[in-house]
C-alpha cells in the first residue's frame, strides 16, 4: 500500500520541478546572466555601470515594451511602435526649430505618436485588417515619410542654444535622486500595472486577447477597446521619443525601430512569468532588464556587435524553449 500511495507523489515532484523551471526560467536566467557578467567583467558591478544599465539600456526600452505589452495583451502586435517614437521626435524638433514654444512642441510630439496609433486603430478596428499587417504597413509608410521629410534620412539637429532648459531636464535632470527618464519609466510601469490589475479597461483588454469571441458576445464594444489600446500604444511610445530627443538633442530618421525587436522579445519573454502564458507588466519589465544586462555585459566584454546579437538571441531562445518544453511536459503528463 505504501508503494501505491508514494508513486503519485514521486511522479508529481518532477512535474512540479519542471513547471517551476518553466515559470521562473526568466528569473533564473536573470540571476545567471547577472552572476556571469559579475565574474567575467570587473567593471560590471560598479555603481556607475549599474546606473548606466538602468538609464541608458533599460529606460527607453521599458517604455516601448510597456506599449508593446498593451498591444499583445489585446491579442495583436504593434510593429510600428518605432514609427510612433520617430514621429514624436520629428514633430518636437520641427516645431522647436520653427520657433514654437516647448509646451506646444511637446504636445505635438505626443499627438504625433497618438496619430500613429489612431491610424493603426482605423485599420484594425475600423476596416478589420489584422494587427500584424496593419502595423507592418504603418511601419513601411512611416519609414518612407521620414525619408521624404529629411531628404533621404539626414539627421535633424537642435542647436545647442535652441533647446529649452525645461526640455533638457527631461533627458538629463533628476527628481528625488532618480534620473528623470528612469522616473518617467517607473511611473509608466506603475500606471500600466494598475490599469491591468484594477481597471475595467485593462481587464477587458486582457479578455479580448484571451477570448475575443466571448467578449464580443457579451455586448462589450471590443473594437472600441482595441482602438483605444492602439492609440494608447502610440502615445506611450511617443513619450519614449520625447525622452530620446531630450537626451541626444537630435532627430535621426527610423531610429525608433531599434527598439522594436527588443520590445517584442521582452514582452514575449515576460509571458513565461505567467502560469497561463499571458502578457504581464512584471514579466515585461524583467524581460527588459534581462536584455539590458545582456547588452551592457556583452559590450563590456568587447565582443563584436554581431556576436552581441547572437548572445541576446540565444538567451531569448533558451528562456522561451525552457518554458515551452516544461509546460508541454507538464500538460502531457
Amino acid at each position: 500500500m505504501s508503494l501505491q500511495t508514494s508513486t503519485p507523489v514521486a511522479a508529481g515532484l518532477p512535474r512540479a520541478i519542471a513547471g517551476g523551471l518553466g515559470r521562473y526560467g526568466l528569473i533564473l536566467a536573470l540571476v545567471a546572466v547577472f552572476a556571469t557578467f559579475s565574474i567575467a567583467t570587473p567593471t560590471f558591478l560598479t555603481l556607475a555601470n549599474l546606473q548606466s544599465v538602468l538609464v541608458n539600456n533599460f529606460t527607453l526600452l521599458a517604455i516601448v515594451s510597456i506599449a508593446m505589452t498593451f498591444a499583445v495583451s489585446s491579442g495583436g502586435i504593434d510593429l510600428s511602435v518605432g514609427t510612433a517614437v520617430d514621429f514624436a521626435s520629428f514633430a518636437f524638433v520641427a516645431l522647436v526649430l520653427a520657433g514654437q514654444p516647448v509646451a506646444l512642441a511637446t504636445a505635438a510630439g505626443l499627438g504625433a505618436g497618438a496619430l500613429v496609433g489612431a491610424f493603426n486603430a482605423l485599420l484594425i478596428s475600423g476596416i478589420g485588417v489584422s494587427p500584424f499587417l496593419a502595423t507592418l504597413g504603418t511601419l513601411f509608410i512611416g519609414r518612407s515619410i521620414q525619408q521624404l521629410l529629411t531628404n533621404g534620412g539626414n539627421p535633424v539637429y537642435l542647436p545647442p542654444t535652441g533647446v529649452p532648459a525645461s526640455f533638457r531636464y527631461l533627458g538629463h535632470g533628476t527628481v528625488a535622486g532618480f534620473p528623470v527618464p528612469l522616473a518617467v519609466s517607473i511611473v509608466i510601469i506603475s500606471a500600466a500595472t494598475i490599469a491591468f490589475a484594477r481597471t475595467r479597461f485593462g481587464r477587458i483588454v486582457l479578455s479580448i486577447g484571451v477570448q475575443p469571441s466571448v467578449v464580443r458576445y457579451s455586448a462589450i464594444a471590443s473594437r472600441t477597446h482595441v482602438a483605444v489600446t492602439f492609440i494608447l500604444v502610440g502615445l506611450i511610445a511617443a513619450i519614449a521619443g520625447l525622452i530620446l530627443t531630450a537626451t541626444v538633442t537630435v532627430y535621426i530618421p527610423s531610429s525608433g525601430n531599434a527598439f522594436l525587436l527588443n520590445a517584442i522579445g521582452a514582452t514575449f519573454i515576460g509571458t513565461t512569468l505567467s502560469p497561463l502564458g499571458r502578457p504581464n507588466v512584471a514579466g515585461t519589465v524583467l524581460g527588459v532588464l534581462l536584455l539590458s544586462i545582456i547588452a551592457n555585459g556583452l559590450l563590456l566584454t568587447d565582443l563584436n556587435f554581431y556576436w552581441q546579437q547572437v548572445g541576446t538571441g540565444t538567451v531569448i531562445f533558451a528562456v522561451l524553449t525552457l518554458s515551452f518544453a516544461t509546460g508541454k511536459s507538464s500538460i502531457a503528463a
